[in-house]
């Protein structure tokens, strides 16, 4: 990566991730909402890679070539600074914009700003806006939008301006869910911390090689590296992307959104996760606190666990086992519910 960058182009090998040579030039295509993809030559050293032809897809971020190739971009920005990024509609020909002179002459309500507020807060939602007498919807998943009146629809993109790097306000920075704070000896902290999502059942689980592209390790290294930046990784056929700032993931594909913890290493857990206490209220009605793997049917979460995903989304739902049942908490009404007899109990939240 040049110095300066606050960017880098990644190749997965099949077993470790090399960075691109010149990926400026990479970078400069990519920001270019009209730049479907672009052939770069290699010489980076990997022995079959040498002076081979490559495709890069920018809309799907693949490669065209052996199928255990991936490509990522990371960016790597100071706590205090964010990437200006651009969403733009093709009209026609031509790609414009949201917020600039459109829709024949019309322009929208809303612009690049607002549509990546929305996107960063549901990046598996939707955004409706009005041009004209016309109300339209921009769908995050298809990446398309749609005149809600003709049905007419178009492609969407969202790209990155190139060195558009806006400083943030460090009060903003510091509200950032983040659930653990960098440890000051980067080289001792990276073996020590524990990288996991939330998986099927309600599950945590944690990043690791070969399944995943990314383990813990690459993780932390990359998190000590700025807390809140977005990292790029592949399961299986699928690529996802990882944003510190939020400490959630994203399927690149389908928009799936699942929360990321952090834990371990020499910083103790956010102090609200450990003191949080939480409870549901039983048959013989009294108040019995979630112990995972407790005597009783073998609970998928804890305390910790429900307090971290309701840490990430306060107004959102989790889903758990017990035994042979699967159940959903919701935390907007305080309830659990049984999935299959739809039996609903309350749930209180205790802070000790």
């Amino acid at each position: 990566m040049a110095t300066g960058n606050h960017f880098e182009w990644q190749l997965f090998d099949g077993q470790q991730w090399t960075s691109i040579t010149n990926d400026f030039v990479i970078e400069t295509h990519y920001c270019q909402p009209g730049a479907n993809g672009i052939t770069i030559n290699l010489n980076m050293g990997i022995s079959f890679l040498l002076h081979r032809t490559l495709n890069i897809d920018f809309d799907e971020m693949t490669v065209d070539g052996p199928c255990y190739i991936n490509i990522r971009r990371n960016t790597l920005l100071s706590p205090n600074q964010k990437q200006e990024v651009g969403w733009y509609y093709k009209d026609n020909h031509r790609w414009c914009e949201y917020g600039a002179q459109g829709f024949g002459g019309r322009t929208s309500s809303i612009g690049s700003n607002f549509i990546e507020q929305q996107y960063n807060s549901n990046p598996s939602g939707s955004v409706q806006f009005t041009a004209g007498n016309m109300t339209y919807k921009v769908d995050f998943n298809g990446m398309i939008q749609t005149n809600l009146s003709t049905h007419m629809s178009r492609k969407v993109r969202r790209r990155p301006k190139f060195n558009a790097i806006v400083t943030c306000n460090n009060s903003y920075q510091n509200s950032l869910p983040v659930l653990t704070s960098p440890s000051a000896n980067p080289t001792n902290s990276s073996s020590q911390h524990i990288w996991e999502f939330m998986g099927d059942e309600g599950i945590w689980t944690e990043y690791q090689k070969p399944v995943c592209s990314l383990d813990s390790t690459e993780i932390e290294r990359l998190y000590q590296l700025n807390p809140q930046c977005q990292v790029s990784f592949t399961v299986g056929r699928f690529s996802y992307t990882l944003y510190f700032g939020g400490m959630y993931q994203v399927n690149n594909k389908y928009g799936t959104k699942r929360a990321v913890r952090r834990t371990g290493g020499i910083q103790q857990i956010n102090s609200a996760l450990s003191q949080a206490r939480w409870q549901f209220k039983d048959m013989d009605g009294k108040w019995k606190d979630y112990n995972k793997g407790g005597s009783r049917g073998h609970c998928s979460v804890s305390s910790q666990d429900i307090e971290a995903q309701y840490q990430q989304d306060s107004t959102g739902t989790m889903s758990f086992r017990t035994g042979r049942f699967t159940y959903e908490l919701d935390f907007s009404d305080m309830t659990q519910t049984n999935q299959s007899t739809t039996t609903r109990r309350p749930v209180r939240r205790l802070q000790q």
